[in-house]
């Protein structure tokens, strides 16, 4: 085998990851299964929603918290949705309270975490619910969201069940970056939930890594055995999976067409590169925060930040060094090479590795995105993408040095917001 081919070879698995074709394979494999099983007639599940409370911290969310509401309102009464406008200084609570729900309005700012803790406590709803709604404030529910998850706690086993995430496209971004920036976040959803945790979500492995906190619930007897505020972290939905795992608290759900919402995704590069560092650093401090267990959770999710790790130095180096080759080779080839050092340049990685190796692939998962999706957005601005994945690395890079070296208050600020607005999805 030529030395280039190794390359390719070694380019591409670095750079879709073991990981992803196994849990993928894995994923085939349960939707199959899943095909064969059937409703029965007349089916209701263990839970039903007079037991669920929503639980939504909110600060300064006056242009979304209405919409969310409205979501929330749909779903279950007014009298079981539990507001904590943390430190909000706009309209959020007026606006939570003239909706007829149920809000604790916290001062000073204490993050989503301890806003939570504190709507938990102030309310008892451990003891007076079955089930409590993680909700964030700019996150709107699928019409089905309760009908299609509640079953999925009819296993006993079951203490929590991961949301299924799905960007708002409505209104459209007013920015050509800006519309960009949420489709892509729209195909890392689609890929990220259908490739990896819809695998990791069968029983004989339980290996998901995150309950994303925009909209997922969990069985109350559990919550309090969940250190939520926990200190020195940047969010809260990584270190709460991870306590599950750790204590033992029982399996996670998660079935790609279950429990939708729709969520406001970044617009601008600035918000956009603030919150994927954001996300990067918590699960980072997480990881650190609980380390090597003895666990089958532990093991695959040490082997995946391997994986992470190398995809992500690929992903920054290969570029360049791509690029210098190709110069160089130019260069040589109009006999500017009086030393022979542009050779050596020239021979380090050719183009074609990287247009093989993280190009083509990229673009195959981008027109299997608009294949799921229906929708050919995914193609319009499937040469860009590649961008963002790297730009993604550079900040999962610059979020580990950062949890290497700090903690964090997990006192939050608002990302700017557009009005959500609710929408059907098609896959």
């Amino acid at each position: 085998m030529q030395p280039a081919t190794i390359v390719l070879l070694v380019t591409f698995i670095g750079v879709v990851g073991v990981g992803t074709l196994f849990w993928s394979s894995a994923g085939i494999i349960r939707a199959i299964s899943g095909a064969l099983r059937r409703v029965p007639d007349g089916y209701r599940p263990v839970i039903n929603k007079g037991s669920v409370a929503i639980v939504i911290a909110a600060h300064n969310e006056e242009l979304v918290i209405e919409k969310t509401l409205a979501s929330a309102m749909a779903q279950v009464p007014c009298g079981q949705i539990y507001v904590a406008s943390d430190g909000s200084s706009d309209a959020t609570t007026e606006l939570a309270i003239s909706r007829g729900a149920n809000v604790l309005d916290l001062n000073p700012n204490r993050g989503k975490a301890g806003a939570i803790v504190a709507a938990i406590k102030y309310f008892d709803l451990i003891d007076r619910y079955d089930v409590v709604m993680l909700l964030d404030a700019d996150t709107v529910l699928a019409d089905d969201y309760l009908d299609s998850g509640l079953p999925l706690f009819d296993d006993p086993e079951i203490v929590a069940v991961a949301g299924r995430a799905s960007t708002i496209f409505s209104p459209a971004p007013e920015t050509l970056i800006g519309r960009i920036l949420v489709t892509y976040r729209q195909r890392v959803y689609i890929a990220v939930q259908y490739l990896l945790k819809y695998g990791q979500a069968s029983r004989l492995v339980n290996v998901v890594s995150i309950v994303p906190g925009f909209a997922s619930m969990y069985r109350t007897r559990v919550v309090g055995s969940i250190d939520i505020d926990a200190p020195g972290l940047s969010i809260e939905d990584y270190n709460m999976t991870f306590e599950i795992h750790a204590k033992s608290l029982g399996r996670i759900a998660f079935n790609p067409r279950a429990a939708i919402a729709h969520t406001q995704d970044p617009d601008t590069l600035h918000e956009y590169s603030k919150q994927v560092q954001r996300w990067s650093l918590g699960f980072w401090q997480t990881l650190l925060r609980h380390g090597w267990r003895a666990r089958v959770f532990f093991l695959v999710t040490w082997l995946s930040v391997i994986e992470l790790l190398i995809a992500c130095v690929m992903l920054v180096i290969t570029p360049p060094v791509a690029l210098l080759s190709e110069v160089s080779g130019v260069f040589v080839s109009w006999g500017w090479d009086s030393t022979g050092s542009l050779l050596a340049f020239s021979t380090l990685l050719p183009g074609w590795v990287l247009i093989l190796g993280i190009f083509v692939p990229d673009i195959a998962l981008s027109m299997a995105t608009a294949v799921l999706a229906r929708n050919a957005r995914f193609l319009w601005y499937a040469p860009v993408f590649p961008l963002l994945r790297v730009l993604d690395a550079v900040l999962c890079l610059v979020a580990f040095r950062r949890a290497l070296g700090g903690s964090s208050s997990g006192v939050w600020q608002s990302p700017q917001r557009r009005a959500a607005v609710p929408q059907k999805d098609s896959i």
